[in-house]
C-alpha cells in the first residue's frame, strides 16, 4: 500500500511536467517570432536612408507590412517635391539679376537663385540684399520687405526661384543716387552672401523715395 501511494503521485506528475515543458517551448517560439518582426523593420528602414528623409519617417506609420514596395514607395515622389527637402545653402546657389521690368515710375528687378547641385533643396522667405561700392561699403539703407506671405520653394537641380527688388525711379522721385559696383545677395536663413555685378545704373540712396523693397521668393526666373 505504501509503495502504491509513492508511485501514484509520480505517474500523475509526468503529464504535468510535460505540459509545463510544452508551454515553455511554445513561449520561446512566440518570443522568437516577435523579435523577428522588429528586427526586420530597421533593416527595411535603413535601406531607404538614401531617399527623402520623410519617406523614412513616414514608413513606420503605415505598419510593419508596408516597408517594402507598397504605400511607402508611393509617397516618395510627393516627398521629393514637397517642403521637407533641406534648405539651400549659399555655396549651392548661383545668383543673378534678371531682366528688368519697368513700371509706372518704378524699376523692378528679379533676384534669381539657381540650384547648382545634384540634390533638391528649398528656399523660403526674403533674400538679403545690399548695394555696395567698389570697396564693399554699403550704399543706402537696408531694403524694406513687402508684406508677402512666405512659402517654401523647392528647387530641383538646375531649377530657380526669384524675389523682386524694386525702387522708385530717381529721375522721377528726385532722390539722391549712387552708382553701385555690386549687389550682395544673401539667401534666406544664410549668412554668406553672393556678389553680383550691378550694371543697371544709379540707385536711390538718400531721400524720402529712396526705399528699396523686396518680395518673397517664388518659383521661376521672373522673366
Amino acid at each position: 500500500m505504501g509503495r502504491a501511494r509513492t508511485l501514484h503521485p509520480s505517474h500523475r506528475a509526468t503529464p504535468l511536467v510535460s505540459a509545463l515543458a510544452l508551454v515553455t517551448l511554445l513561449a520561446g517560439c512566440a518570443d522568437g517570432g516577435d523579435s523577428t518582426g522588429p528586427a526586420q523593420t530597421p533593416a527595411g528602414t535603413s535601406s531607404r536612408t538614401t531617399g527623402p528623409p520623410t519617406a523614412d519617417t513616414g514608413s513606420p506609420t503605415t505598419g510593419p507590412g508596408t516597408t517594402g514596395t507598397g504605400p511607402a514607395d508611393t509617397g516618395s515622389p510627393v516627398t521629393q517635391s514637397g517642403a521637407a527637402a533641406p534648405r539651400c545653402h549659399t555655396s549651392e546657389l548661383r545668383a543673378k539679376i534678371g531682366r528688368p521690368s519697368p513700371g509706372a515710375g518704378q524699376r523692378n528687378f528679379p533676384i534669381v537663385l539657381t540650384n547648382t547641385t545634384d540634390r533638391t533643396c528649398t528656399v523660403r522667405g526674403y533674400p538679403g540684399a545690399a548695394f555696395v561700392d567698389a570697396s564693399g561699403k554699403q550704399l543706402g539703407p537696408d531694403p524694406k520687405r513687402s508684406p508677402d506671405t512666405p512659402t517654401s520653394v523647392t528647387l530641383a537641380p538646375g531649377r530657380s526661384a526669384w524675389a523682386g527688388l524694386s525702387f522708385a525711379s530717381p529721375e522721377i522721385s528726385g532722390a539722391r543716387t549712387a552708382l553701385p559696383a555690386a549687389l550682395l545677395v544673401t539667401p534666406p536663413d544664410e549668412r554668406e552672401s553672393i556678389e553680383v555685378a550691378w550694371t543697371a545704373g544709379e540707385v536711390p540712396v538718400v531721400g524720402n523715395e529712396s526705399s528699396v523693397r523686396l518680395t518673397v521668393f517664388q518659383p521661376g526666373t521672373g522673366g
